[in-house]
């Protein structure tokens, strides 16, 4: 097996900004696995709030190549349990890597991933689409130019009711937000009881990540439901979460993939939490990696691709919140 390293630059149609970030372009790392005529596809984009870049990844996986390029007679499960101790500190380098060769693995076996999985894909969930952090008339203008059944909005910001109730006007959508750790514990008491008005389904991420004491204050007296994004990141995480929150929204970069995120969403099930994958703005090989999970998901946000001024690859199609794979197996992707 040879692996191929390619980094790009993804230009975003509009300025992404959420409570602690903005940006225009998201750096991403396409990681190719080859073996046999047969190519892998996996993504994993940059994060400066884990302390990840493209060059971090790249230079990682160059360290144990050797070891990745003779893993090709493995299960998935195998390739990543081999991988893991090199990757504890870098699990954003080992979903590139395990995207990649699930992908491969079932392109090989001529099997889509979630048909070599054995699920059900005919009640899959709909995807939302992210609204951004704005000005309410440019937040607006967005919502606007996209309409679609459900919509994620980035709140934490000093008018966040203010921003739903101008929104509400303009659309009967589901609306979640996502307040990215921007709100104190009284806050999020008192903005539940106002957003479940308007139409609110669920808070993603209120609290800072580590004030579990606090989430469990919120987890109990809360009108709506919370959902673990930052507080949860790896495995351990989702045992943490119960009882402090109602469900995970598991980011297969944060968790090293979609072995190690398959595991995390089955075992939340089991514990009786909601269950959710979001992406971190991704190409078209990225989201096309998530849409194997949806079978096992309550929730999904895998509109990365959608925010892009232009894909790098083609995959999985989505109108209108529907998710349609690709004809190819494996994952599905292609790169242009």
């Amino acid at each position: 097996m040879k692996i191929v390293l390619k980094p790009y630059e993804l230009k975003l149609q509009h300025t992404f900004t959420i409570s602690r970030e903005s940006y225009n372009v998201q750096p991403t790392l396409i990681v190719e696995l080859h073996d046999n005529g047969f190519i892998g596809y996996g993504e994993a984009t940059s994060n400066p709030y884990y302390e990840i870049t493209v060059q971090k990844m790249i230079d990682d996986i160059i360290k144990v190549q050797s070891v990745i390029e003779d893993s090709n007679h493995c299960s998935p499960e195998d390739f990543w349990q081999k991988l893991h101790p090199y990757f504890k500190k870098n699990m954003f380098a080992l979903c590139a890597l395990d995207i990649a060769y699930n992908d491969l693995f079932t392109r090989k076996k001529g099997l889509k991933l979630y048909e070599f999985w054995r699920l059900q894909t005919s009640n899959n969930p709909l995807t939302d689409y992210t609204i951004g952090i704005d000005s309410i008339d440019k937040m607006i203008e967005k919502l606007n130019e996209k309409p679609w059944p459900i919509y994620k909005v980035k709140l934490g910001t000093n008018d966040d009711i203010k921003i739903i109730k101008e929104l509400r006007k303009h659309t009967n959508a589901i609306f979640r937000v996502d307040a990215n750790c921007g709100w104190s514990v009284n806050e999020t008491i008192n903005n539940a009881v106002e957003l479940k008005k308007l139409g609110v389904e669920f808070i993603e991420q209120p609290l800072n990540a580590d004030d579990w004491d606090g989430q469990r204050f919120v987890f109990l007296n809360s009108v709506l439901p919370i959902i673990a994004d930052e507080s949860c990141q790896i495995e351990e995480d989702v045992a943490k979460c119960h009882h402090h929150f109602h469900g995970v929204n598991v980011k297969l970069v944060k968790c090293g993939g979609l072995t190690s995120g398959k595991r995390m969403l089955l075992h939340a099930k089991e514990l009786g939490m909601k269950t959710m994958v979001g992406c971190m703005t991704e190409s078209s090989v990225g989201i096309s990696a998530i849409a194997h999970l949806l079978p096992i998901l309550d929730y999904v946000d895998m509109d990365g691709a959608l925010l892009l001024a232009k894909d790098i690859a083609t995959g999985v199609t989505i109108e209108n919140g529907i998710v349609s794979y690709s004809k190819l197996n494996g994952t599905g992707v292609s790169l242009i």
